[in-house]
């Protein structure tokens, strides 16, 4: 196992005591459609992070990888004026990780997290776990339970 897919697993058990299931594709997993072939399931169950910059600092978007985030309402559900894709460095300072394989909880520094409410049409969903080539499995209410986010209409419409 890749060792930053590694890393994740031991943060997730040691911080949030969850065990990860981690699968690595050597193809990469670098887009939702790219990831949805991969593990076989829709789409829609990829639970793609995007970290974002606010006026008050990153936080991090997970959104159904069948939708894109509407940056508006992303604002608006964080309470800010202005969100805006994060710049590659500050990503990798503030969550961490590297564009691409950012899990949507285990950062190196506390972010606020906003989940796509559509990801709760699914039993399971899959996250990237490090690395654009690894991702893993997870249900809905255990993404919000372990990120802490709050689930919004944030995908555009």
């Amino acid at each position: 196992m890749h060792t930053r897919a590694t890393e994740f697993s031991e943060i997730a058990r040691d911080r949030y005591d969850f065990d990860p299931d981690i699968e690595e594709f050597p193809a990469g997993t670098k887009t939702a459609a790219d990831a949805a072939e991969a593990v076989g399931c829709a789409v829609g169950q990829i639970a793609s992070s995007i970290v974002v910059e606010t006026e008050d600092g990153l936080a991090v978007v997970v959104t159904s990888g069948a939708n894109r985030v509407d940056m508006s309402l992303a604002a608006e559900v964080l309470g800010v004026e202005h969100v805006s894709m994060a710049d590659a460095d500050e990503v990798r300072e503030t969550a961490g990780w590297s564009i691409g394989g950012v899990p949507p909880f285990c950062h190196e520094t506390p972010v606020p997290v906003v989940i796509d409410e559509t990801l709760f049409e699914f039993d399971e969903i899959w996250a990237a776990a490090g690395t654009p080539q690894a991702v893993f499995e997870l249900t809905p209410d255990e993404l919000a339970s372990l990120s802490g986010g709050e689930r919004a209409a944030i995908a555009e419409s």
